[in-house]
């Protein structure tokens, strides 16, 4: 069942929303060359828990152990902390936050640049980013889902990467995951019809190479088949009555996006 959010609970929202934004502005200045993913965790967790006075809501979320996912280079998603890997310079790593407050949870990941990058691994964040923005721009009311998912395939394909099928966004409120599934690829004018209250993410994942993934034995990690590099980038949008807002942007972002 869809949750449409009534005007408590949007509150709620656009309040862990502002919390899970201001945990990956606030990470940024740590991730150099040198540090390992779990003294990326440890950061998130003791910034959202001592200065945000809110609960990473991944950490227990179906028995995950961390705080935050860490996936570098290849990892396509729910890449896990560890203390020996270490970050070093012409890496790129997405880090995936969810804060709780209030009851509600916000839900937005962001890719890191470590120190400067190979130009294709650059392209590829940038382009992802952009495909996420453009799938953005589709949410008003009367939209369908599948305007959502062509927009992201469409703009990924020309660019000459593929789109991973096997994960997508998703409704979210009080609980991390709820209906609909927001997929990443598409036909426009298919889909759920989106209405005002209606919030979700959209979390385009894509590959240099080959769409296909490989799942690892630890249950979580999830890399390309191919050893390609894969970039994602994630907010969590309210449905308005005449457009879209995003919950979880963050002050960098402002230029690139009016509030309807």
């Amino acid at each position: 069942m869809i949750v449409i959010k009534d005007r408590p609970a949007i509150d709620a929202m656009r309040i862990a929303g502002k919390l899970t934004g201001q945990v990956l502005s606030a990470v940024g200045d740590i991730i150099k060359p040198g540090i390992t993913t779990a003294e990326i965790d440890t950061f998130c967790e003791e910034y959202i828990v001592n200065t945000l006075n809110a609960r990473p809501a991944s950490k227990g979320q179906y028995g995950y152990l961390y705080s935050v996912n860490t996936s570098p280079n290849h990892v396509i998603c729910h890449g896990m902390p560890s203390p020996s890997e270490y970050l070093k310079k012409g890496d790129i790593v997405n880090v995936d936050v969810t804060v709780e407050k209030g009851g509600y949870i916000g839900d937005s990941s962001k890719m890191f640049c470590v120190g400067p990058v190979a130009q294709h691994a650059q392209r590829l964040v940038d382009i992802t980013q952009q495909a996420l923005y453009e799938a953005i721009r589709q949410v008003k009311p009367g939209s369908t889902l599948g305007d959502i998912g062509f927009s992201i395939q469409q703009y990924a394909e020309t660019n000459h990467y593929s789109v991973v099928r096997e994960f997508c966004g998703h409704g979210i409120g009080q609980k991390m995951h709820e209906e609909p599934q927001v997929l990443h690829y598409g036909r426009a004018g298919t889909g759920l019809t989106l209405e005002p209250g209606m919030i979700f993410t959209i979390e385009p994942m894509l590959n240099q190479g080959s769409r296909h993934i490989k799942q690892h034995k630890d249950g979580w990690t999830v890399t390309t088949r191919d050893k390609r590099l894969s970039a994602q980038w994630e907010h969590t949008i309210l449905v308005t009555e005449s457009g879209f807002e995003i919950l979880t942007l963050r002050d960098e972002e402002f230029a690139s996006f009016e509030r309807y």
